[in-house]
């Protein structure tokens, strides 16, 4: 069986992102787990690592529901505010074969100009692959 690392967190609801976990699972049994860094919100000036951890549960909760629906078996966590730090410590505690990576697109992504994916692919030793929002999506 597969397993399966997705992160995500302004663009987990993503079709693009249903999309490629509904391929995985056409391809064999799989199982996934998401992890949600709770970074911080963009749109607010201030505030607080509460509110952060709240809005990012809420983002699992709903996709939980949703790939469970789907016949996913997932299962997820909040992780740490940077996402690095949420993948790295994900991946000590569990076995995965590949990390799938979900971003906003380049320009808008702090996690891109962070480099993440390649950061996480180099650090975690677990290949990686990297979905890319549309811009349709987040409107």
């Amino acid at each position: 069986m597969r397993r399966y690392l997705v992160v995500a967190n302004q663009t987990l609801a993503g079709r693009h992102l249903i999309e490629e976990i509904r391929r995985r699972m056409g391809e064999g049994p799989c199982r996934f787990h998401i992890v949600v860094p709770a970074t911080p919100p963009h749109e607010h000036m201030t505030w607080t690592e509460g509110e952060a951890r709240a809005i990012a549960q809420d983002r699992l909760d709903q996709a939980l529901f949703e790939l469970r629906d789907l016949g996913a078996e997932v299962t997820g966590e909040v992780g740490a505010e940077r996402p690095l730090d949420a993948i790295l410590d994900a991946a000590r505690r569990l076995e995965f074969d590949e990390i799938i990576l979900s971003t906003l697109p380049a320009g808008v992504s702090r996690w891109l100009r962070n480099d993440l994916p390649h950061r996480a692919e180099r650090l975690s030793g677990i290949p990686l692959t990297h979905l890319v929002a549309e811009t349709e999506e987040l409107l």
